[in-house]
């Protein structure tokens, strides 16, 4: 969150439920100088509606991807763009990725991930 907040993206929000994660995260952006320009929520990720967000940035586990997957594809906007670190996304090709080995991301525009969903399921027998 830190890091988006310096590249610019705002508002730059985090969403935590362990309240442990959630105090180191708001020492860290205390720690960078961004108190007050970055926010850290404890909210539940899957209960958060994102369809105002236009740049999501995951850190999760590779067996949480698959069903976070449906929900940014159900609630992103097409101009969306969404970077997971350290694990990519399945099922998805990524537009673009940085670094390697544990400091590898991998960004995906949404309108891409769509047609590419769809360009799938078209050639696919019903």
């Amino acid at each position: 969150v830190v890091e988006a907040h310096r590249q610019g993206l705002q508002p730059a929000v985090g969403y935590e439920l362990n309240p442990w994660l959630l105090g180191l995260s708001k020492y860290r952006a205390w720690k960078a100088g961004c108190h007050g320009k970055v926010s850290f929520l404890k909210e539940d990720l899957w209960k958060v509606n994102l369809s105002d967000c236009h740049n999501v940035i995951v850190f999760l586990a590779p067996s949480v991807k698959p069903p976070l997957a449906t929900k940014l594809l159900a609630e992103l906007p097409d101009e969306a763009r969404v970077v997971a670190g350290r694990f990519p996304f399945p099922s998805w090709t990524p537009t673009s990725t940085l670094g390697q080995g544990l400091d590898q991301v991998w960004a995906y525009d949404m309108k891409e991930v769509r047609q590419a969903a769809q360009n799938s399921t078209k050639g696919s027998p019903v």
